[in-house]
């Protein structure tokens, strides 16, 4: 069986997903659960960059236009956060391509918009 990527990590930023979950509950915005979970992150002394900022390279051009990890977490994980009624395929191809983009190699999708927290792990 093939080894987890980053697992010990990975069960750390769910759990502490889990503690934001637990205490607001579902149906606030994204940037509440965002400012609750950084709150969370540094009491657990997880380190993590916060609407981190990567250009898109085309062709060794840099674009104009870039995008924004809502966290990276350890340096090495994307974390995506939603509120909509599911994880869909859109949230996963957009980890996918912010996977590509940053070069890092697991994303963590979660969703604060249902009564019981969602994650989805995506590799690239």
């Amino acid at each position: 069986m093939a080894e987890i990527l980053f697992k010990e990590e990975s069960y750390k930023i769910i759990g502490a997903c889990f503690e934001v979950h637990k205490i607001l509950g579902h149906g606030f915005k994204e940037a509440v659960y965002k400012d609750a979970l950084e709150l969370e992150l540094m009491r657990l002394e997880i380190p993590f960059v916060r609407e981190k900022l990567y250009t898109i390279i085309y062709k060794e051009q840099k674009l104009k236009h870039y995008f924004v990890a809502d966290f990276v977490l350890y340096d090495t994980i994307i974390l995506e956060i939603k509120i909509g009624s599911y994880i869909g395929d859109s949230y996963i191809k957009q980890t996918l391509n912010y996977l590509k983009a940053s070069g890092l190699r697991l994303g963590i999708v979660i969703n604060f918009g249902k009564s019981s927290l969602e994650s989805q792990r995506v590799i690239f």
